[in-house]
């Protein structure tokens, strides 16, 4: 028997694979189903994974809204996730310092106040380990507590963290009211003072290596004066240097300069 052509083995099993197909349509109503080929669900699995990335980044760059945070999550925006933004607390409310990752952020210089609330560094300076806290307890600077969260009014505000100043519900702790009236207070103390220093000049200064400090008056002599609304706030002595009319050198809590004679214009300091 002679060998048959390839040729006609080749057209012999389209022939068949033609009447399978027509047969399967028949008997279903419908083509058989072929699944996709190996390339195209590649293709789709990559498509699908660019898709979920470019969405899992949109939703990291969207503004927080404000809620209420717990010390675990506050904790997870320190700056060190990259993506994240930066959070920290000061009196218990949460701000978004992310466009300032360059002072918030690993490096800066302020990365230790990030991921938490250290309104203690912020009063009293101290940013050691026993300062990065939240409690103000022993403070006496009612003027610095006033001034502590000005440096984020230009921060988004992004809510309030639940502990010492918020409870679970959001409102303000007996704490928080506890601070907020001493300052409160010691606002008042220090419109109380400006009032009254606006009413007598202070005196003019200068300091040079080479001659060391002077304070003297256009119009008067000076004199030093204490401060109350200092004294009230911080519990330490303070005093300014102002001009008084000769008439008024009697009033008692004057101090004349030492080495300045009691009617000079000019004292050396």
């Amino acid at each position: 028997m002679e060998p048959v052509p390839s040729e006609l083995r080749e057209g012999e099993a389209e022939e068949r694979a033609t009447k399978t197909t027509r047969r399967e349509t028949l008997e279903t109503g419908s083509p058989p189903r072929r699944g996709p080929s190996p390339p195209l669900l590649i293709l789709g699995l990559g498509l699908l994974v660019a898709t979920a990335a470019i969405l899992f980044q949109f939703s990291l760059k969207k503004p927080l809204r404000p809620r209420l945070w717990s010390v675990e999550e506050l904790a997870l925006y320190n700056g060190t996730e990259e993506g994240l933004p930066i959070l920290l607390g000061i009196l218990g409310s949460v701000f978004d310092v992310t466009k300032g990752r360059s002072h918030y952020g690993p490096g800066g210089g302020y990365h230790h106040f990030a991921g938490r609330d250290a309104s203690r560094a912020f009063v009293s300076g101290n940013f050691s380990g026993d300062g990065l806290t939240d409690s103000l307890h022993g403070l006496s600077s009612s003027e610095d507590i006033i001034t502590c969260s000005s440096p984020f009014c230009f921060f988004r505000f992004v809510g309030k963290l639940v502990g010492r100043y918020y409870d679970s519900q959001g409102n303000p702790t007996k704490y928080l009211k506890g601070v907020e009236a001493k300052a409160k207070r010691g606002a008042q103390l220090l419109e109380k003072q400006k009032i009254e220093e606006a009413r007598i000049p202070s005196c003019n200064s200068r300091w040079s290596q080479q001659e060391g400090g002077k304070v003297w008056c256009d119009a008067g002599y000076p004199r030093l004066v204490k401060r109350p609304a200092d004294i009230a706030l911080t519990g330490k002595i303070s005093q300014r240097c102002a001009c008084f009319k000769e008439e008024e050198l009697g009033r008692p809590g004057l101090e004349v300069y030492k080495e300045c004679d009691y009617l000079s214009t000019s004292c050396k300091v």
